[in-house]
């Protein structure tokens, strides 16, 4: 029985990885709530078979953390801070959602995992574990150069987001994620 639910469970994972790497690029890689994708890719995810890719601005961050080649002017580097909160979601100077308890995705990821055997030593083995640790050292070096190039725009007087948020900031932010999450419930009624 283990073995037939294993089988199907990777044969999904298999179909759905496509859809899988274009809906995570819409999400920042710091975003760890699975969702049923993630659930069903579990067993070829714990066999090194579906990575989580580096995505190449983390990898240019790890490389030259303090770099400011072309960053010059406060457009620039606002510019380079928008990268950075779009693929690593908001920054620690904006308020942050708390989970309250676990999800319905992180149970149903453990329960998947719970079917493989040896979980732990496979991952170890197959490189899922030295791939996950790459890619925490990689999301590492992104927050270190986000706020170094916050740290450059405040003392340059740039606006945010090339500084940290002021009190004003985040009210007007905060409204304005209100009205989008208004528009987008009300489009879908």
């Amino acid at each position: 029985m283990r073995r037939i639910v294993l089988v199907t469970l990777s044969a999904l994972a298999a179909l759905s990885a496509p859809s899988a790497i274009a809906r995570n690029q819409d999400k920042p890689v710091t975003d760890k709530e699975p969702d049923a994708v993630d659930v069903a890719t579990t067993p070829v995810t714990d066999l090194n078979l579906k990575k989580d890719e580096i995505p190449p601005l983390l990898i240019r961050a790890q490389k030259k953390p303090y770099d400011l080649s072309g960053l010059s002017r406060c457009a620039a580097l606002i510019a380079e801070v928008n990268k950075f909160d779009n693929l690593l979601g908001d920054d620690i100077d904006l308020p942050q959602n708390v989970r309250s308890g676990p999800s319905a995705g992180r149970v149903a990821q453990s329960v998947v995992g719970s079917f493989i055997p040896f979980r732990g030593i496979i991952r170890e083995v197959s490189g899922a574990n030295e791939q996950q640790r790459k890619l925490q050292a990689a999301i590492q070096a992104g927050l270190a150069r986000r706020g170094f190039l916050k740290g450059v725009g405040q003392s340059r007087g740039c606006r945010y987001p090339a500084r940290p948020a002021t009190e004003r900031d985040i009210d007007r932010i905060q409204a304005e994620r209100a009205r989008a999450a208004q528009a987008e419930k009300a489009k879908k009624k």
